[in-house]
């Protein structure tokens, strides 16, 4: 890895953010001063399970990120606001949002767990 980890609340410039994305969250992205991401789903009812596991997992960090939600997509942004950037916290929370909405159990060989049914009727993301 060719960054490194900030100290406190020190804010990443441009060139280290895009990066650490590269490396570390590929499917994210970087524009106007925020780490983003669209988590595409297959309907309103996944789009509030998405919804609620990223609150979930912002409020248990007290870190939290401004959605914008659709009937079949959820935009995540995070930046630090106290810090006026994109700091380690962003990362982290990044990571963690990825790390929960992308797990596919079924997919894991070491895994007893069968994973959401290959049937439209049980899909609730959109794996990418």
């Amino acid at each position: 890895m060719g960054w490194r980890q900030k100290a406190n609340d020190e804010v990443y410039v441009d060139d280290e953010i895009h990066e650490r994305l590269s490396a570390d969250l590929p499917k994210w992205t970087y524009k106007d001063g925020w780490i983003r991401r669209k988590y595409k789903t297959s309907g309103w009812k996944s789009t509030l399970m998405v919804v609620n596991t990223v609150g979930h997992l912002a409020e248990a960090a007290w870190h939290h990120p401004d959605l914008t939600i659709s009937y079949a997509f959820v935009n995540v942004k995070i930046m630090n606001h106290a810090a006026k950037g994109i700091t380690d916290k962003d990362f982290e929370l990044a990571a963690k949002i990825e790390e929960v909405l992308m797990w596919e159990p079924g997919g894991n060989l070491n895994s007893s767990l069968d994973g959401t049914p290959d049937d439209q009727r049980f899909k609730y993301i959109k794996y990418d």
